[in-house]
């Protein structure tokens, strides 16, 4: 169990930093810092919704619909008896996502995101198009956790 928060404790404290220095050092609306090539850039952006700036209408239902989201997993894992290392790491990697970015919600009303990995950028159907989001710690954490566990459902969860 302590496997469990310990991961989403350092996901929660990573991703705060990180956002920290995203807004201490990258300005909005202003140019890149390259990294590798064009590839991998640091480019400081606000998002207000949800995955790909999708939004849900008010602030509020998706701060309330993330905290009983959040509530039940943690529940769902605190109840369980399952206390394989898996299982308790890849909860842990979305729950401190999801309270990372969730911090980000209810202090400011916006999510801090920064790592831009620009896999294409040209025209696409007649418009340009930069064909991957930038996006945080946290959200690489609730992916990382979300893609283990569909591939490794049968190795958590066996019967």
């Amino acid at each position: 169990m302590q496997l469990f928060f310990l991961c989403a404790a350092l996901v929660i404290v990573l991703d705060q930093f990180t956002k920290q220095l995203a807004i201490t050092h990258l300005m909005p609306n202003e140019e890149s810092l390259v990294l590798i090539a064009e590839w991998l850039k640091l480019t400081y952006t606000e998002n207000t919704g949800i995955a790909f700036g999708l939004s849900l209408g008010s602030p509020m239902i998706l701060i309330v619909s993330t905290t009983l989201i959040l509530a039940a997993l943690f529940l769902y894992v605190v109840f369980s008896k399952n206390r394989n290392p898996g299982f308790l790491i890849t909860f842990g990697l979305i729950l401190g996502g999801g309270i990372g970015n969730g911090i980000d919600r209810i202090l400011s009303g916006r999510v801090v995101d920064f790592i831009h990995v620009d896999i294409y950028q040209g025209y696409l159907f007649g418009s340009w198009v930069s064909l991957w989001p930038v996006f945080n710690i946290a959200d690489s954490a609730i992916t990382i956790g979300a893609c283990v566990l569909v591939i490794w459902y049968n190795r958590f969860f066996t019967r």
